[in-house]
C-alpha cells in the first residue's frame, strides 16, 4: 500500500480521535469545576499540538515531493539503481560508496538546492535518516530563498 494511502487512513482515524477528545474537553471546561476545566484545556491542547506536528510533517512530505518531481522535470532525480537485499532494503555498502559523489557535489555546490536534495536522498540510502532531515532541510530553506530572489 502507497504512503500517502496510509496517511489517509492514519488522518481519519486522527480525525476520529480529535472529535472524541474534543467532546471531552468542552464537557470538562462548561462543567464549571476549576479542576475540570484546567483538565478539559489540557486534553483540547494535547491534541492540537498533535495536529500541528501532523500538519508540519505534511506539509514536509509535499514540499520535498514537488521538489523531487522538479529535479525530475531537470534530469537530476538519481536514478534509484543500488543493489537491494531480498528484504528490499539497499546493500549498505553500496549506498555508502555511492554517497561520495553527492556529498562532493554539495561541497562543491553549497548555494544549491539541487545538490542538498541529492545529499539528502544519498543519506537516506546510506541509512542516516537525522542527516537526511537535515540536509532535506536545508534545501529547502534554499529552494525558498531562490524563490523569493528569483533567480534559477
Amino acid at each position: 500500500m502507497k504512503p500517502k494511502y496510509w496517511t489517509i487512513i492514519v488522518l481519519a482515524i486522527y480525525a476520529i480521535y480529535l472529535f472524541a477528545s474534543f467532546q471531552s474537553a468542552w464537557r470538562l471546561i462548561v462543567s464549571g469545576t476549576p479542576l475540570a476545566v484546567v483538565m478539559g484545556v489540557v486534553v483540547l491542547g494535547l491534541p492540537l499540538i498533535g495536529v500541528w506536528i501532523l500538519l508540519r510533517e505534511i506539509s514536509f512530505g509535499a514540499t520535498t515531493e514537488a521538489m523531487a518531481k522538479e529535479l525530475e522535470e531537470q534530469n537530476l532525480l538519481p536514478v534509484d539503481d543500488l543493489p537491494r537485499l531480498p528484504s528490499g532494503r539497499i546493500v549498505r555498502e553500496a549506498a555508502d560508496a555511492d554517497f561520495v559523489q553527492y556529498k562532493e557535489e554539495a561541497e562543491a555546490q553549497p548555494d544549491r538546492w539541487q545538490s542538498w536534495h541529492r545529499l539528502a536522498l544519498a543519506y537516506d540510502a546510506s541509512g542516516d535518516r537525522k542527516r537526511a532531515r537535515e540536509s532535506m532541510k536545508h534545501a529547502m530553506k534554499l529552494r525558498k530563498e531562490e524563490s523569493t530572489s528569483g533567480t534559477r
